[in-house]
């Protein structure tokens, strides 16, 4: 890129303002405008000299890219009006809050020939780029478990909408999960849940134990919950949520026919000797590399920006992966409320979650 892309942000809440701060740090972005219709809020970030404005039809007419952070209810909306003024979005998970919306985000993307990505941004880190490659090292896969697992803390559920349905660690955390399963493992096919909200007593689930099948005809567990303390889950193995205490614990295991892999660390487990892998050859531990550590919103918004230049990127999460990824977390969600399996396909259009 020859120069800072003219950027924008939509939405000012706490994920908008990531957003700002990064492109504030980024040679390859310039801020020119922050949309935020809360006028008390614009005010006060006018004040600390933000470009802000009311509303996307009032966008410097040079922005070329914006990244989407409103509620997820607004997100088609706020992407039509962007994309009708020839302005290339990031939207932030989930793509929109139903598969229609998605598709109509899908439809208007191949129409104006505008790329449209979502800010699915763990795929960013260098140990998920490398997880892809360290992969083929396991032979064909086999399954994976996963464990996520942290107590929020009491007054997080002061707000009601936190303790209503579509609140729960379903739709607000399991989209991370799932984008980043496909990423690594291939294609989704079907879910079983079963949910429990016997810890907290909330209408929403606190707790869900997941069962997938994936495409390639590998199978997955995943125990999920807002009310369990534990050291598992990626925020606390990646140290890259400030509010979330580290641990450096894996959280997720992987097999296949030719040994295992733990991530993040990407400790792998193969083959101690020539001749079959079977249960009675011990595996051989080995270490995964170090990473530095890094910001995987600035690297999402760098790698953008290349996207808005033109160029092709296989690691941020497209239009369809986004949808893709939206589909299997309503399809847990009705699976939990049915009892009975969903496969993809099977998902209502104008399903929420609820």
């Amino acid at each position: 890129m020859t120069s800072p892309m003219p950027f924008a942000v939509i939405g000012a809440g706490s994920i908008g303002m990531r957003h700002i701060e990064v492109a504030q740090a980024s040679d390859c972005a310039d801020l020119v405008a922050v949309v935020e219709q809360h006028e008390p809020t614009r005010a006060h970030l006018m004040a600390q000299g933000l470009p802000m404005v009311a509303s996307i039809d009032e966008l410097p007419a040079e922005t070329r890219a914006a990244v989407i952070a409103t509620p997820t209810p607004d997100h088609c909306n706020s992407a039509l009006a962007c994309m009708t003024k020839g302005i290339v979005v990031l939207l932030e998970k989930p793509i929109s809050a139903t598969l229609d919306e998605s598709y109509i985000l899908l439809a208007e993307s191949a129409r104006s020939g505008l790329p449209l990505l979502v800010g699915h941004h763990r795929r960013c880190h260098p140990f998920s780029i490398a997880a892809r490659d360290a992969l083929t090292q396991i032979g064909d896969i086999v399954g994976v478990q996963g464990l996520w697992s942290l107590r929020k803390h009491n007054s997080y559920y002061e707000a009601e909408w936190r303790r209503k349905p579509g609140a729960g660690p379903l739709m607000t955390n399991l989209s991370h999960e799932i984008d980043l399963m496909r990423f690594l493992l291939g294609e989704l096919t079907e879910v079983s849940a079963l949910l429990s909200s016997a810890r907290r007593g909330f209408e929403i689930e606190d707790t869900a134990a997941l069962a997938f099948r994936f495409e390639n005809g590998a199978l997955g567990s995943f125990l999920i919950s807002d009310a369990g303390a534990s050291p598992w889950s990626f925020e606390a193995a990646s140290h890259e949520n400030p509010a979330i205490a580290g641990s450096s614990e894996d959280y997720l295991r992987i097999t296949g026919t030719e040994g295992a892999i733990a991530f993040p660390s990407l400790t792998f487990w193969g083959r101690s000797d020539e001749g079959e892998i079977e249960w009675s050859k011990p595996l051989r531990r080995n270490p995964g590399p170090r990473f530095e550590p890094i910001d995987p919103l600035l690297a999402q918004l760098e790698r953008f920006a290349g996207v808005v230049d033109g160029a092709q990127d296989d690691v941020l999460c497209s239009g369809l992966d986004g949808l893709k990824a939206l589909e299997m977390t309503l399809a847990t969600a009705l699976s939990g409320r049915t009892g009975m399996p969903v496969r993809a396909g099977a998902v209502p259009g104008d399903f929420r979650g609820v």
